[in-house]
């Protein structure tokens, strides 16, 4: 089976990262994903900007370029950023706009907003929230408004799993990644989101796996086909659910 990859970073040493809360990654190059995830099947993905990249989408879009044909690309932009700048980075391949809460990455839920209506209306991308799910509730005059998005590694905790359901329900999508981040089992958050919305939720290895206690191990596959079985809802889980939200076959080759 095909395998897409809806969360992974590439930090590649010819741009400049900046310590973000202290914490500097080492290089993970192009190279280096190839040789984990190509034994894992992945034919595709999409390339996250990193808190530690700032606001700066040229090194998403030189991985994607690198990566090739059935890879996108996620950015973290400034709040300025104006229309023209987002269409040009749609075709170079980006197809959603990052803001990390969790660390510390974002401007006011104002600007959140309005960058994220209109990358929407410009280019069809969704918003990606990196957040404890807990905080939702104090979010939701933000989080009710966007137009598309898709939160991060399973919303990290217990107490925010009801809080995600709640967005699922309104038609979020959700990466089952970064498992060692969660202070729960994944299985737990999986089996209720598919039970919401089977084309909900999207596999993700976080490679290189930055900050977290344990990088993504080949074990967490056997995690997925455990929560939902090795039918088509696995298919959906590990390939078909995130083809459709990223839309890889759009992009065209240099």
């Amino acid at each position: 089976m095909a395998l897409f990859d809806a969360h992974l970073h590439i930090i590649d040493p010819r741009f400049a990262v900046t310590a973000n809360q202290g914490y500097r990654p080492p290089a993970f190059t192009v190279a280096d994903y190839r040789a984990q995830a190509g034994p894992l099947g992945i034919t595709g993905g999409a390339v996250v900007a990193g808190s530690f990249q700032g606001f700066d989408p040229e090194p998403i879009i030189a991985a994607v370029r690198a990566l090739g044909a059935g890879f996108v690309g996620v950015a973290q932009l400034a709040s300025e950023t104006s229309e023209e700048e987002i269409a040009r980075l749609a075709v170079d391949g980006l197809r959603a706009v990052r803001f990390n809460l969790r660390r510390g990455m974002c401007p006011e839920p104002a600007a959140i907003l309005d960058l994220a209506m209109r990358a929407h209306r410009v280019a069809g991308w969704h918003a990606e929230l990196y957040l404890d799910a807990a905080e939702l509730p104090n979010l939701a005059a933000l989080v009710d408004r966007l137009p598309a998005v898709c939160f991060d590694h399973l919303g990290l905790t217990r107490r925010g799993l009801p809080h995600l359901l709640r967005q699922v329900e309104r038609g979020a999508k959700v990466k089952a990644s970064g498992f060692a981040r969660l202070d729960f089992p994944a299985a737990e958050a999986i089996r209720a989101i598919v039970d919401v919305d089977p084309a909900a939720i999207l596999f993700g290895t976080d490679l290189p796996g930055t900050r977290a206690p344990r990088p993504f191990a080949p074990e967490d596959l056997e995690q997925l086909a455990e929560s939902v079985g090795d039918g088509t809802q696995l298919r959906r889980l590990l390939h078909d659910n995130a083809v459709a939200l990223y839309r890889p076959n759009q992009v065209q080759p240099d």
